[in-house]
C-alpha cells in the first residue's frame, strides 16, 4: 500500500517538474545520512556524542587545545569522510541533464552534490564544504585529505603553507556568519522558483530553513520529501514520507517515461 502511494505521489511531482521552468531543490541531512554521513542533530547523531561548544568558531581561533579537540572530532565523527553519492544525488543530476534544474541550495557539507556531477555554479552551500580547508589569514584552500594526511604526520594542526594562517575546515562553524553572498543567492534562486523541492530536511535551522517560504510567498508550489514532519508542511503542496532515494528516484522515473527520455 505504501508503495502504491508513493508511485500516484511520483507522478504528481513529475507532472509539477514538467510543468516546471524553474526548479529550485532544498537539501538537508537525509540526503547525505544515505550515503552514510553522520547527522548531527538526530537521536544518536553527532551532537549526542559531542560538546557542541567545543566547534564554536571563537573557540576555534583563540584556543590551540580547542582547535586541537575540534579536529579530532572531525575525524573520529565522521564528518569528513569519503562517501559515493548515492541515487538521490544521481536523480538531481538526472534533472539537471534534462534543463529542468535552476539550483540546488543545501545545507549538507559532504561536497556529494558536485561528486555525482552537478557543477559547482549549480550548488549553493550554506554550511560550507568539509572536503576543503581555508585559511583564515590569506584565504588559500587546500584539499581535505592534504591537511588530514599533515595532521597525522605532525600530531598537530597544521598551518597555511604560504603565511602560516590558522587551517579550518571550511564548513560553517556555531558563531560563524553564513557566507553572505551564497545566502544572498539562495534567497534570490527561491524567490524566483516556480517549483521547491525540499528533500531531506526538517527545516529548524535557520536562516537556510527561511528558503521554502521564501518560495511559497513568491507563489511556487512546494513539495516536501521528509520521513518526519516540518513546520511548513501545511504550506506545501504535497507532502511524500519516504526516504531520499527512494523517492526521488521514483519521481524521475515518472518524469522520464511521462517524457520519453
Amino acid at each position: 500500500m505504501v508503495e502504491k502511494r508513493l508511485e500516484e505521489q511520483a507522478e504528481d511531482v513529475a507532472a509539477f517538474i514538467i510543468k516546471s521552468e524553474r526548479i529550485v531543490v532544498f537539501t538537508g541531512a537525509g540526503v547525505s545520512t544515505e550515503s552514510g554521513i553522520p547527522d548531527f542533530r538526530s537521536p544518536g547523531g553527532v551532537w549526542s556524542k559531542y560538546d557542541p561548544d567545543e566547534l564554536t568558531y571563537q573557540r576555534f581561533v583563540k584556543d590551540p587545545v580547542s582547535r586541537k579537540n575540534a579536529w579530532h572530532i572531525f575525524q573520529e565523527a565522521g564528518i569528513t569522510k569519503e562517501a559515493e553519492p548515492n541515487p538521490a544525488h544521481y536523480a538531481l543530476v538526472d534533472l539537471h541533464k534534462m534543463g529542468k534544474l535552476d539550483c540546488v541550495i543545501t545545507q549538507n557539507v559532504d561536497n556529494l552534490h558536485q561528486k555525482a556531477g552537478l557543477p559547482d555554479e549549480k550548488v549553493f552551500e550554506l554550511h560550507g564544504n568539509m572536503q576543503w580547508v581555508v585559511c583564515l589569514t590569506c584565504n588559500r584552500r587546500y584539499p581535505f585529505p592534504e591537511i588530514k594526511a599533515r595532521l597525522e604526520r605532525e600530531g598537530e594542526p597544521p598551518n597555511c603553507e604560504v603565511c602560516d594562517g590558522i587551517l579550518k575546515p571550511d564548513g560553517v562553524f556555531f558563531g560563524e556568519q553564513l557566507p553572505e553572498k551564497v545566502l544572498r543567492q539562495a534567497t534570490f534562486h527561491s524567490n524566483t522558483s516556480d517549483l521547491f523541492i525540499v528533500i531531506g530536511s526538517s527545516l529548524v535551522v535557520i536562516p537556510a530553513a527561511y528558503m521554502p517560504s521564501y518560495a511559497v510567498q513568491a507563489g511556487a508550489k512546494l513539495v516536501i520529501i521528509n520521513l518526519t514532519p516540518t513546520h511548513i508542511d501545511k504550506d506545501a503542496t504535497l507532502v511524500i514520507r519516504s526516504k531520499a532515494g527512494e523517492a526521488m528516484s521514483s519521481i524521475m522515473e515518472s518524469v522520464k517515461r511521462k517524457t520519453g527520455q
